[in-house]
């Protein structure tokens, strides 16, 4: 069945008003999209409108705009359903569970009409296990951000085996009006694949932790001092190209064929017991407390994310050139 989604998304609900439902609400809000939020904890909801004002600035710095100038396209909807009745997105940020998430899309697809497109945040569930038995399968996807939302651009999309490529197309030019950078894989696989790669390199931390190589604190500012720089503005591949010389990646790959195997090799595989957590644990508290902090690392986070995506570069002209009118609300 070939189904009409927008690809404009002026209305959207969001589901789930925890740390992403809430960035996923301001950025869709600084937009000046329509925005119905719908969360059963009475907390979450209390907490909503002072997390959208904390990250507003960041917004603003981005040239997104203010959510604070659109109160009045915010609905915070409690337990109310209803609220989500002709959305044109539904973006899920409930808990990481199967079964949890077939009940929300029950519930939101007992009021939503065939053609609004769903959406879920999940990092590690596959989207044909999500769209199992549902009324309409075929607009069920995942649309996966990397921590903030509102912030990094970085939007995964993954098709399950039900999902229409309308929906798919329909879902990558709603991300690309908010500034979202979408990744469309080609087939669904556990993970998906930023995470699968931040995954890996997590085990292989993890490990040398447990083998006394280093501590935390090393791993971190290893990554931070060194490949992570310049992750952010060319990725593994190119920056291996230029580590190839004038002969690429193709001389790269011939110089160090044997080296990248026997790293490969050597790679460990962590215990990862109780010990070994608390001691990860330990690790994170430690520099959190250096720096003043929860709050405070966030703030120097975002400052310095800010900072990155506002430089000149690959990353930068990878963003649309230019973004829906905040003070219009999209046609």
């Amino acid at each position: 069945m070939h189904r009409a989604f927008s690809h404009d998304a002026a209305s959207v609900g969001i589901v789930g008003a925890g740390t992403i439902g809430s960035s996923w609400a301001a950025l869709f809000l600084a937009t000046g999209r329509r925005v119905a939020v719908v969360d059963s904890d009475p907390q979450a909801m209390a907490r909503l409108r002072p997390s959208i004002e904390a990250v507003a600035g960041d917004l603003v710095a981005l040239g997104i705009g203010d959510p604070r100038s659109h109160w009045d396209r915010l609905t915070a909807a409690g337990g109310d359903w209803g609220a989500l009745a002709g959305v044109d997105l539904v973006q899920e940020n409930g808990p990481e569970s199967l079964a949890a998430k077939r009940g929300i899309y029950a519930a939101v697809e007992a009021v939503v009409p065939p053609g609004t497109l769903i959406a879920s945040s999940t990092s590690g569930l596959m989207p044909s296990d999500l769209q199992d038995g549902a009324r309409h399968p075929d607009r069920f996807l995942i649309g996966h951000p990397f921590n903030p939302p509102h912030l990094l651009p970085l939007v995964e999309l993954v098709p399950g085996r039900l999902t229409a490529p309308e929906a798919m197309a329909a879902a990558e030019a709603v991300y690309l009006a908010v500034g979202k950078v979408p990744v469309v894989l080609r087939r669904e696989i556990a993970g998906h694949l930023a995470t699968r790669l931040v995954a890996a390199l997590w085990r292989e931390a993890v490990y040398l932790v447990e083998q006394g190589v280093c501590d935390l604190d090393d791993i971190d500012r290893a990554i931070a001092a060194g490949p992570g720089p310049r992750w952010a503005v060319l990725g593994q591949g190119l920056s291996y190209h230029l580590g190839g010389g004038a002969g690429g990646l193709a001389r790269f790959l011939e110089v160090f064929d044997a080296p990248i195997r026997s790293w490969w090799d050597d790679l460990g595989t962590p215990v990862f017991d109780a010990d070994s957590k608390r001691a990860l644990v330990a690790g994170a508290e430690a520099l959190e407390a250096s720096v003043g902090g929860r709050d405070a690392l966030i703030r120097r986070r975002n400052e310095a994310l800010l900072a990155v995506l506002r430089a000149p570069g690959p990353l930068s002209a990878r963003l649309p050139a230019r973004l829906p009118d905040a003070g219009q609300a999209p046609d």
